[in-house]
């Protein structure tokens, strides 16, 4: 069966990787109860920069930063259409968002939907 994923790649203090687990896990368990299938935070432990590209450099990563690389997945576009309509109303992502500066610099993340093409799984 096909999917729908979000992905994410942010810049993330070192310092502020408690703190960035912790929004993660709420905004998750808010995407996920308004319908997303997965929702996926990972931090970088083997990402070096490249000669021509990498993930540090795709986000401009400065001393003291690490990365980020998520993915929320969904049963369709359609259906990721509605639920992050839904999670952009939910007021618990509004208050996370208003109740000071993120810990991460997004205007660094960067981010798109993709179709799935292959899908293998064990199981």
């Amino acid at each position: 069966m096909a999917h729908y994923v979000d992905g994410f790649v942010v810049p993330v203090p070192i310092d502020k990787i408690d703190a960035y687990r912790a929004m993660a896990e709420a905004a998750g368990k808010i995407w996920i109860e308004h319908g997303a299938l997965q929702f996926v935070e990972t931090i970088a432990d083997d990402v070096k920069p490249g000669k021509l590209t990498s993930f540090p450099q795709s986000v401009q990563m400065k001393e003291g930063e690490t990365v980020a690389f998520s993915w929320i997945v969904y049963e369709s576009r359609e259906q990721r259409d509605a639920v992050n309509a839904k999670v952009m109303d939910d007021p618990r992502l509004k208050s996370m968002m208003e109740s000071g500066a993120p810990p991460f610099d997004p205007q660094r993340m960067f981010f798109g939907g993709f179709k799935s093409m292959v899908e293998l799984s064990r199981g």
